[in-house]
């Protein structure tokens, strides 16, 4: 079917550019799996209507970002824009989850924290030198 002269398919990217004001990278540096949930903010005003539905989605229950694309049929790109939105609006937040959490004043992080960062900067620089512990 073809709209003023363009395809559903054209009419589905012009939308999504439009969703996005034109913007392809979210400011926060989020994953498939990060999870969120609704925060205290409140969006703009010239927040997309996707924006309230991403809301009310999180105030169901914390939800990963792919369920999000996935429940609002949008490319995880665009629903990454706009999670890092809401997310400088303070109306969606990532909570942090038990493992990864403080145990108390000046504990310090958790081994469960150490690892997965240790893990994640292995993934990203699998070639950098490790270096004896300072003593």
């Amino acid at each position: 079917m073809t709209t003023y002269g363009r395809t559903a398919e054209e009419s589905a990217f012009v939308r999504t550019y439009t969703l996005t004001r034109g913007r392809t990278k979210p400011r926060h540096l989020l994953g498939l799996e990060t999870v969120l949930e609704a925060g205290p903010g409140r969006p703009g005003p010239a927040q997309a209507e996707e924006c309230e539905e991403i809301l009310a989605l999180c105030r169901e229950r914390r939800r990963p970002v792919v369920e999000l694309a996935g429940r609002l049929g949008r490319p995880v790109t665009a629903v990454k824009v706009l999670v890092s939105d809401l997310l400088d609006a303070d109306a969606l937040v990532v909570p942090l989850t038990q493992p990864y959490a403080d145990t108390g004043a000046g504990s310090g992080p958790s081994t469960q924290l150490l690892a997965a960062l240790s893990a994640g900067l292995k993934r990203k620089w699998p070639d950098a030198v490790a270096y004896p512990q300072a003593g």
